[in-house]
């Protein structure tokens, strides 16, 4: 299977990202990709709660996944809209960073909504508080598709191991990792843990990720990590995108899948267990 990885610099523009993403689409599927993802809130970055209030949509509103479902039927293509920036229903006030998994056809089969919060300070000048503007989600989502069972997380979900387990547990074969990841931690962090997901699960691991810095109207501007990610189920970096915006296509065999999973057999090794005391 033939899977295209979005690296993007999005703007707080949304019909700008979304012209954006609809040329790199069809690029996508110039190159032969069966699915194409997109990285985190790549309807919008903003750092300015003020201007996300104001071009901002709720799911049915929102133009910007009209319009990736309307190039998904015009290529033929899987599209996973790797997070929307999305106006929650009422009475919740907050946004929801929601991942979309959208068919050939322009259907939406699946949603997932980002269950952990980046409330960090990465340093003195790097603080992020998102469930300030962002309510987490509750749910866990495998998407069963003819290309392949797929398991969705956003960005700082790869921290929590257990969230992995679990979707792999339930089938995944496929984990998706949309990210705008932190150029504070990136270095260190965003390889290491992209790869022990896929070690631990015996998944495919697909990162698209946001690069750069992000042209903002108002509010200050947001840097990125970039190195959109794919990970073979041992392990294996098979594509690093670097910090250049494009479209970075791979072929994936998901019979490494099951290959991976009968040398490792960890998903069955579980053990029930009692502590540790506190």
């Amino acid at each position: 299977m033939r899977v295209a990885l979005l690296q993007m610099t999005s703007s707080d523009d949304p019909e700008q990202n979304l012209a954006t993403m609809r040329a790199m689409l069809k690029e996508a599927k110039a190159d032969g990709a069966e699915i194409a993802l997109t990285p985190e809130v790549c309807n919008c970055v903003s750092m300015d709660r003020a201007h996300q209030k104001e071009v901002l949509r709720h799911e049915t509103g929102d133009r910007v996944l009209s319009g990736l479902c309307a190039q998904a039927a015009a290529s033929g293509l899987w599209v996973l809209a790797g997070s929307l920036a999305l106006k929650a229903e009422p009475p919740e006030e907050r946004f929801v960073n929601r991942s979309i998994l959208i068919d050939p056809s322009g259907g939406i089969v699946a949603r997932y909504d980002k269950m952990h919060m980046f409330d960090v300070q990465v340093s003195e000048t790097e603080t992020y508080a998102e469930s300030s503007g962002y309510a987490p989600g509750a749910c866990a989502v495998v998407a069963q598709t003819d290309v392949g069972a797929i398991g969705m997380t956003v960005c700082y979900d790869v921290r929590f191991a257990y969230l992995y387990r679990a979707l792999a547990q339930a089938g995944a074969e496929i984990l998706t990792v949309p990210a705008a990841f932190s150029p504070g931690t990136g270095p260190a962090h965003w390889k290491p843990l992209l790869q022990a997901r896929a070690i631990e699960t015996g998944c495919f691991v697909l990162a698209p990720a946001q690069c750069g810095t992000h042209a903002a109207r108002s509010g200050r501007a947001r840097k990125t990590w970039g190195h959109s990610l794919v990970v073979s189920p041992w392990g294996e970096v098979i594509l690093d995108a670097g910090t250049t915006p494009g479209v970075y296509v791979v072929d994936i065999d998901l019979s490494e899948v099951a290959e991976a999973r009968r040398k490792v057999p960890a998903l069955t090794h579980d053990r029930v267990f009692s502590g540790p005391e506190t």
